[in-house]
């Protein structure tokens, strides 16, 4: 069954541009780390001068009553449909209850503007527990995937509060990136990147690392920031499909094999199609592809697409994918129409 954790990006994700710019407290651990992309660690007697080193975002002790907090930059803006509290390897430190809001502001505004803001509430003050993954869906998604998901309010920055004190390990903040369309007409649109709207739908085999690390912003730093398929010991090949951001025509096709040296496919092609059920069409002819090399393909019109789906061959790994091209103007209203609609209405009466 889908799960909006396992299927939706995480929009405050370091790797997606996620930051921490505040918090009251982080005498024990540093408020950084809720972001970090990896699974939180622990070495138990492992001790700085500020106490047992945590993977983790944590307070002091509470003296007075109140609660601690800190706020998060999504590094996509978009309709927060769940989250994930957790609290990995703390147990006699966890906070005892938690509850997150979100506010939406424009632009790249400072903290204070930020602080100011007008915040809503999207998980009530609610129990948690420690070592755990809190994982809850967002005030009026009953049903990640019904239409008020999403047309819900776009939101920017989310705001911790734990009650009183304690540690968080990580935050996930799982939803539904809302590009701005101005984006669109100012110069080269990524139909793939997740930070316009694209996903991964679909893969034959993530044994080693996601595939949707393939449409993350920026170049991947490590080969562990890829996607990386276990070895194949049949005749077949593996794949990776995705739903883009819009409808639209593909112009420039870019597989980057960057950080894979003894295992980049041998070769790759690219099939789209318009539509769930309509038949893949050639983008882009099985090609041969070389270890450690950013590829650049242009590509034929193949028509407007809503999918792509790349299989390479046999298996192995590849560091970003990414599909340029235009939308339909059909779907660039659309884009605009889903954009207007998120805002707050203060926002949209400053933006139009």
């Amino acid at each position: 069954m889908s799960s909006p954790f396992t299927d939706l990006p995480d929009l405050a994700g370091r790797l997606l541009g996620g930051s921490v710019p505040w918090a009251n407290d982080e005498l024990f651990a540093s408020r950084d780390n809720l972001i970090e992309p990896h699974d939180a660690e622990f070495r138990p007697k492992t001790f700085g001068t500020r106490g047992q080193v945590y993977d983790g975002w944590e307070t002091r002790r509470r003296r007075s009553p109140g609660y601690d907090e800190a706020i998060i930059r999504l590094g996509v803006p978009g309709v927060v449909v769940a989250v994930d509290i957790d609290t990995a390897h703390f147990i006699g430190n966890y906070p005892p209850e938690a509850s997150i809001e979100g506010c939406a502001v424009p632009g790249y505004p400072n903290l204070d503007v930020v602080q100011a803001a007008e915040w809503r509430e999207l998980v009530p003050r609610s129990l948690i527990d420690g070592n755990s993954h809190n994982r809850v869906l967002v005030l009026g998604h009953a049903d990640p995937y019904d239409d008020d998901a999403i047309a819900g309010e776009l939101v920017t920055h989310v705001r911790l509060k734990i009650y009183p004190d304690g540690g968080v390990a990580r935050l996930r903040v799982h939803g539904i990136p809302i590009i701005d369309p101005r984006i669109i007409d100012a110069g080269p649109f990524d139909l793939a990147a997740l930070e316009n709207g694209g996903l991964v739908t679909g893969s034959s085999n993530a044994f080693y690392s996601s595939a949707t690390n393939l449409i993350l912003p920026g170049p991947a730093r490590t080969m562990g920031e890829g996607w990386e398929t276990s070895r194949r010991r049949d005749d077949g090949h593996d794949w990776v499909e995705f739903g883009l951001a819009a409808t639209g025509h593909v112009k420039l096709i870019e597989i980057d094999a960057s950080h894979f040296v003894g295992n980049a496919p041998g070769a790759a092609m690219v099939e789209g199609r318009n539509g769930e059920d309509a038949p893949w069409v050639p983008v882009l002819d099985r090609t041969p592809l070389q270890p450690n090399i950013r590829h650049r393909f242009p590509v034929p019109d193949a028509g407007p697409l809503t999918h792509l789906r790349m299989n390479v061959y046999p298996d192995g790994g590849l560091a970003r994918f990414r599909a340029y091209g235009t939308p339909t103007p059909e779907a660039r209203a659309a884009i605009g129409r889903r954009f207007a609609a998120a805002l707050p209405f203060d926002m949209a009466s400053n933006l139009f």
